[in-house]
């Protein structure tokens, strides 16, 4: 069975709030990169076969290399899939040298109401084997917290 790292968080903002922020470029330069990071896209092309290249950077890259330089994350992010405001599906590959590293991720963003707001529940596949999977989640969660700050407190 293939890895797949997930996961979830309810945020307090209807799911049409919660799917905007996937789709708004400062938004996701805003709450994307998790805690010790920071993030700027250089390419920006929000429809179906668009996408976006993000690059991430490492507040302190001492303990945690980036994996297209030693300060950097580098992606290409495709949306392979808009489905407002329920679902969106985007692959993701990173520019690095290491192997270990290469390959499409995909990563499903699923928006569902609830009666306290939306539930978010982000799903990785295809996950490159150098990423290390509490990591990853971790980190997804990270972003889950910060885009909940970001849709809650109406920025």
């Amino acid at each position: 069975m293939s890895r797949i790292d997930r996961a979830s968080r309810t945020i307090a903002a209807p799911p049409a709030t919660v799917y905007d922020a996937l789709l708004d470029r400062a938004a996701l330069e805003a709450w994307l990169p998790p805690e010790g990071m920071r993030g700027r896209i250089d390419r920006w092309d929000p429809r179906p076969g668009g996408g976006f290249r993000m690059v991430l950077t490492y507040l302190d890259p001492t303990d945690n290399p980036g994996k297209t330089s030693d300060e950097t994350d580098v992606v290409d992010v495709g949306f392979a899939e808009l489905a407002r405001p329920a679902r969106v599906v985007q692959t993701a590959v990173f520019q690095a040298d290491n192997p270990a590293y290469a390959g499409t991720m995909t990563m499903t963003w699923r928006l569902a109401a609830t009666g306290d707001g939306t539930e978010v529940t982000v799903t990785a596949t295809g996950v490159p084997p150098g990423i290390d999977q509490a990591v990853h989640e971790e980190g997804i969660a990270s972003s889950l917290a910060n885009l909940a700050s970001y849709v809650e407190g109406g920025e």
